[in-house]
C-alpha cells in the first residue's frame, strides 16, 4: 500500500511539474487550445441535446397525455370487472389515474354551409379534467371552456376548428361516424354545440381531435360498453412494461398495450434523431482526441531527454507513461468542467439566447438592406421562428449531461494513454549518450 501511494505521489508530482512548464512554455498554446476545444465541445453538446430534448418532449408529452396514454386496456367484461380494474389501479402505487374512453372517426360538418373535416372523436368522462392532471395541463384553451357535461357539447382542436370555420357557440354535426351497427353511418341529427377550442404542443392533435362525453357517444354513436377502452396513466412512463405485465396477470382475458406500441414510427424517428446527435457527440470528441494525441506525441518527442533522465533515476516506464496519462486526464478535466457549467447555464437561459439571436439577425439584415436595397427596409422583420424556439423550454437530462462530461474527459485521457506508449520505444542509453 505504501509503495502504491509513493508511486502515485511521484506520478502526480512529475505530472504537475510538466503541466506548469507546458502552460508557461512553448507548448502553452497547444495545451490551452486542447482544453478550450473540450470545453466548447461539452458546452455546445449539452445545449444542443437540451434544446432537442425540449422539442421532443413537448411532442411526446402531448401524445402520452392526450392521445395514446401510457397503457390501454381492452376487453373488460361487465361492470363488475371494470370496478375490479379501477380498484386494482387505485391500489397500485405506480398508477397515477385511470379513465374509460371511446374513440371513433367521423366526418364533421359545421352548420349548414360550413366546412367539412375528418376527425378523431374521443369520448371521455365529463370530469376528465379533475381526474387527469396531465390531460388538464396539456389542454391550453384558445377560447371558451372545456365543457362536455351538458348534453350535446363538443370541444375542438384549434386547427380542426379553423378548418371547419367553427367557433365557440357554433353547431357541428357528425355527418358520418365509425360507430357500431346499432346506429346509422350517415345522419343529420348528431349535432353538437362547440363549447371550447383547445391547442396542444402537437399539431396532429390540434388538427384531428375533438372531445365529447361518454353519454353522448353511447346515445348518438351507438358505442357499446364492451367496446370501451380503459386508459392508464403512470407516474413514470418507463415502468409501462412492469405495470402492463401486472395487468395482464390480474386480467388474463384482456388485451393490454403500452405507449411504445402506439406511434411506433414517430417514436422511432425521434430515436434516430437522438442517435444522430450522439453520433455528432462522438465525432466532435474524436476530432478533439486526435488533436490531443498529436500534440501529446509531439510533447513526448520534445521531452525525450527528460524521459531518459527520469528512467535513469529509477522511474519505471509504466510510471512515466502514467505521467502523460495523468496530464491528459487533467487536460480533459480542466476543459470539461467549465464546459459543463457553461452548458448548464446556457441551457437554462436558452430563451434569452434565441431572442438575442433574433435581434442580431434582424440588425444584420437591416444593415445590409439599408446599404444595398434601401427600398425594402419597411419589409424587414424579425424571424418569428426564433420566438417559437424561445417558447420551448430546454430540458436537461442528468444521464446525458454526465455522459457528455465523462466522454469529454475520457477522450483526452485515452488519447494521452495511447500517446504515452511511445515512451517505451525510447532507448535510454542511446538518448543519454547522444546528449
Amino acid at each position: 500500500m505504501n509503495k502504491m501511494f509513493s508511486s502515485f505521489r511521484w506520478v502526480y508530482w512529475v505530472s504537475r511539474r510538466f503541466n506548469r512548464v507546458d502552460f508557461r512554455g512553448r507548448t502553452a498554446a497547444t495545451s490551452r487550445l486542447a482544453s478550450l476545444g473540450i470545453a466548447f465541445g461539452v458546452m455546445a453538446l449539452i445545449a444542443v441535446t437540451s434544446v432537442m430534448n425540449g422539442f421532443q418532449m413537448e411532442y411526446i408529452d402531448a401524445i402520452l397525455e392526450v392521445s395514446s396514454y401510457h397503457i390501454q386496456v381492452r376487453g373488460l367484461e361487465g361492470n363488475a370487472e371494470e370496478e375490479r380494474f379501477a380498484a386494482f389501479c387505485r391500489g397500485n402505487p405506480l398508477v397515477k389515474c385511470e379513465l374509460p374512453f371511446y374513440e371513433s372517426r367521423g366526418l364533421l360538418v359545421e352548420g349548414d354551409w360550413g366546412g367539412e373535416e375528418v376527425a378523431v372523436i374521443r369520448a371521455l368522462p365529463a370530469d376528465v379534467l379533475e381526474r387527469d392532471g396531465g390531460f388538464r395541463k396539456q389542454m391550453e384553451l384558445v377560447s371558451g371552456v372545456f365543457d362536455i357535461e351538458s348534453g350535446n357539447t363538443i370541444v375542438l382542436g384549434s386547427s380542426l376548428a379553423r378548418s371547419l370555420g367553427a367557433g365557440v357557440g357554433s353547431l357541428v354535426n357528425i355527418m358520418a361516424a365509425s360507430g357500431s351497427s346499432d346506429t346509422a353511418l350517415f345522419s343529420n341529427d348528431r349535432t353538437f354545440i362547440v363549447t371550447g377550442i383547445f391547442r396542444t404542443n402537437y399539431a396532429d392533435i390540434n388538427g384531428t381531435y375533438c372531445f365529447i362525453s361518454l353519454d353522448a357517444s353511447e346515445r348518438l354513436l351507438g358505442m357499446r360498453p364492451d367496446s370501451r377502452v380503459h386508459a392508464v396513466k403512470l407516474y413514470d412512463s418507463g415502468r409501462d412494461g412492469r405495470v402492463a405485465a401486472q395487468l395482464q396477470d390480474a386480467f388474463p382475458g384482456c388485451r393490454v398495450g403500452g405507449w411504445r406500441d402506439y406511434n411506433r414510427a414517430f417514436f422511432g424517428a425521434l430515436r434516430v434523431e437522438k442517435d444522430a446527435i450522439m453520433l455528432m457527440v462522438i465525432l466532435i470528441f474524436l476530432v478533439v482526441a486526435v488533436n490531443i494525441y498529436n500534440s501529446m506525441c509531439r510533447m513526448i518527442y520534445e521531452r525525450r531527454q527528460d524521459i531518459a533522465v527520469l528512467s535513469a533515476l529509477g522511474g519505471r516506464k509504466h510510471l512515466v507513461e502514467a505521467v502523460f496519462s495523468t496530464k491528459g486526464l487533467m487536460t480533459g478535466l480542466v476543459g470539461a468542467l467549465p464546459g459543463l457549467l457553461l452548458g448548464i447555464a446556457l441551457s437554462k437561459n436558452m430563451d434569452r439566447v434565441f431572442l438575442a439571436l433574433a435581434k442580431v439577425q434582424f440588425s444584420v439584415q437591416y444593415a445590409f438592406t439599408a446599404v444595398f436595397n434601401h427600398d425594402e427596409l419597411p419589409y424587414v422583420r424579425e424571424n418569428l421562428m426564433f420566438s417559437v424556439f424561445a417558447s420551448v423550454p430546454a430540458r436537461m437530462q442528468a444521464g446525458e449531461i454526465v455522459a457528455i462530461f465523462l466522454f469529454g474527459i475520457l477522450s483526452s485521457f485515452v488519447s494521452s494513454l495511447l500517446a504515452g506508449r511511445k515512451v517505451t520505444r525510447f532507448n535510454v542509453s542511446e538518448l543519454l549518450r547522444d546528449e
